[in-house]
């Protein structure tokens, strides 16, 4: 509790009351957007997001960037925000975590400031909440009782400090009171989203059937991992190109070493039989690249009696 400098308790402030549809119709523009400021301001209170701190935090992020790279690749329509108030008319205003809306859009430089039911003429599908170190008893009764009551069709609750999920859902559409979502295998079934909700590990994990959803972190990381792998392949690809090279250069290296010694042990036979070799048939010797040839040319030169039964055919 935050004390003033008299040391007296900080009187809570009341409650922010959102205007009834009649009274919302009847405002201009200009006069909404100013209400929509003066909410916004009223409920812009540091200390609130300083007393949940960063795990709530990272938590709630990693969840919506979950969802949103989910959805923008499956192409299903639904709306996302996170920490945006709610005009219920008549209602107090409420900024879930998390929340979702079925069928509506989600446009990339969205104008809104906040979801007005007034406006939109639809109330929300899906309230997610991250509970850390907050007031326990709003998120897991209070607002299990507010949300049914609004008639929002789901509400889960990530309770962070504990490791829990706990999911409610309206057994009808006219219901005002909530059942409890049983897990099944340690999972909570989102029908608004088409998805499972458990803990893994120490952390909200998002299931579309067996696979798991991966926020933005966890995509660059297998992506790099990924990269690291294949740099790693082409490397050791190219060390065996280089090494199959290496081994063709000694193999051309021997074969030459080898005619050479042939030809060098035929001129050797000619000049110890006492066969002479011009220089025409010395070059001709020489400039043979075929072993098989010098080979058979060595054999004869053991026996023949002259040059012209060596060399020929």
């Amino acid at each position: 509790m935050v004390l003033p400098a008299s040391g007296t308790p900080r009187p809570p402030s009341p409650p922010l009351i959102a205007p009834t549809e009649e009274e919302w119709r009847a405002m201009t523009p200009a006069e909404r957007e100013r209400l929509l400021v003066r909410i916004l301001d009223a409920l812009s209170d540091p200390r609130s997001a300083m007393a949940e701190g960063r795990p709530h935090h990272r938590a709630k992020v990693r969840a919506i960037d979950m969802l949103t790279l989910h959805f923008g690749s499956t192409g299903r329509i639904i709306y996302l925000a996170e920490e945006m108030a709610v005009l219920y008319p008549g209602e107090e205003v409420f900024v879930p975590d998390i929340l979702a809306v079925l069928d509506v859009p989600q446009p990339e430089d969205d104008p809104r400031m906040a979801w007005v039911v007034a406006d939109e003429g639809r109330g929300l599908s899906l309230v997610l909440e991250v509970l850390h170190q907050g007031d326990r008893n709003k998120d897991l009764v209070a607002n299990v009782e507010r949300y049914a009551r609004l008639g929002i069709p789901e509400y889960f609750v990530y309770d962070r400090l504990r490791q829990q999920v706990h999911g409610y859902r309206l057994p009808a559409p006219d219901a005002t009171r909530y059942q409890r979502i049983v897990p099944q295998m340690g999972r909570h079934a989102s029908a608004v989203l088409g998805l499972d909700l458990a803990v893994v590990g120490d952390r909200l994990q998002f299931f579309h059937g067996m696979a798991e959803l991966f926020g933005s972190a966890d995509l660059i990381g297998r992506l790099k991992g990924m990269m690291e792998s294949l740099e790693a392949r082409a490397e050791q690809a190219q060390a065996q190109v280089e090494q199959a090279q290496a081994q063709a250069e000694q193999a051309q290296a021997q074969a030459e070493q080898a005619m050479t010694g042939l030809r060098e042990a035929l001129l050797a036979a000619l000049s110890l039989r006492g066969i002479p070799c011009p220089d025409e048939a010395r070059a001709r010797l020489l400039a043979c690249q075929d072993p098989p040839t010098l080979q058979r040319w060595l054999l004869r030169a053991m026996s023949a009696s002259s040059l012209d039964e060596i060399l020929s055919g």
